[in-house]
């Protein structure tokens, strides 16, 4: 199983203007974050794409190649590129730059995004969300397969034989979709063969085997060997050396975040009780010691028997030391034991 993190860059907001604060320093602790994760061993780093002022990054391929001429061999992918609201011949020239500079460790994690503020900023129509999404990942795949492209769509124009360039070092270039438990979705990622990213961040993750099973089948049922379509579980987490430090830690930063949003959506607010329950083996929070975040890794690995796991460090603004520390117990402590008990790279 590949080990890895993602993470949003999520910056501190002044809550009297509701102005994003130090993006500067909160994306160069990033490139420090990714490089520290490629030096003890892990093995893929994500960073997503959001246009709101409580997240730094908004556009990851930039800061992926930064992070490729520090690193040597973790893999940098997004997590996600909101397809829908960007324009595909950018995204592939984006990420075939990022590719080479990185000597074939660039991916794509393509999603529709949870977020909305990228639509009307780049002047598309909410009303059209998932048509663009559809649309615009039919282009980016035929620019992945065909150098000189001929397309047409609704929603961009078309392109008549054009070459799009340069060309990555790795064809196809890795390209994932992300769901976040959408059946939909699901089955448009199986049927184009395409590897899965699923997003389990509250709930208990055997409510999501479903989800796996029918991404397995609807691939079959395409003509596709579901045995070689990768599977990633994408959760929230935290690590500290002891696993009541690790709640101490995660849980102000987690409510801040998601107290904020769902005041948004008209969430109810996270509890302390309800936080800590979810870190329990059979909860979606992956907090706690190394040998918490083991067990719970390979719990979930019995329910769907995935690829890779990616950890979100961190969902609110914490210290950089704090989550360097996460990084490394991750890196030393956690991928050896997974990797010793189901398979995957030495470290």
């Amino acid at each position: 199983m590949e080990i890895g993190i993602y993470s949003f860059a999520e910056t501190r907001v002044d809550p009297e203007t509701g102005r994003q604060q130090e993006a500067g320093t909160r994306i160069r602790n990033l490139i420090e974050e990714i490089e520290l994760a490629d030096q003890v061993g892990l093995d893929v780093f994500g960073v997503g794409e959001h246009h709101r002022p409580d997240y730094a990054v908004s556009a990851p391929a930039v800061v992926l190649a930064a992070a490729a001429a520090r690193t040597r061999r973790i893999r940098l992918t997004s997590a996600v590129s909101v397809l829908g609201s960007d324009d595909p011949v950018r995204v592939f020239q984006d990420f075939a730059h990022l590719d080479l500079i990185s000597r074939g460790r660039a991916e794509i994690m393509a999603g529709r995004g949870s977020f909305v503020e990228s639509f009307p900023l780049f002047g598309y129509e909410l009303t059209d969300y998932e048509d663009l999404f559809s649309e615009k990942l039919d282009l980016l795949l035929r620019i992945r397969e065909e150098e000189r492209i001929r397309w047409s769509g609704r929603h961009r124009a078309s392109i008549d034989g054009l070459p799009v360039l340069p060309r990555p070092e790795q064809d196809p270039l890795p390209v994932w979709v992300a769901v976040g438990g959408t059946p939909a979705s699901v089955v448009r990622a199986a049927t184009l063969g395409l590897p899965m990213a699923l997003a389990i961040i509250g709930g208990a993750p055997s409510r999501f085997k479903p989800m796996v099973e029918l991404y397995r089948e609807a691939a079959e049922r395409a003509g596709h060997d579901p045995s070689t379509l990768a599977l990633s579980i994408n959760s929230h987490g935290f690590l500290a050396p002891d696993a009541a430090q690790a709640v101490e830690l995660a849980f102000p930063p987690f409510a801040e975040v998601m107290n904020r949003i769902g005041r948004e959506r008209g969430w109810p607010p996270v509890s302390r009780a309800r936080f800590e329950a979810e870190t329990a083996l059979d909860g979606a929070q992956v907090v706690g010691d190394p040998e918490q975040v083991v067990e719970k890794i390979l719990h979930q690995h019995e329910l769907f028997g995935h690829d890779r796991f990616l950890l979100q460090l961190s969902v609110g603004p914490m210290p950089h030391t704090d989550v360097l520390r996460a990084i490394e117990l991750l890196g030393t402590s956690v991928a050896p034991s997974v990797r010793r008990e189901i398979g995957g790279r030495p470290s």
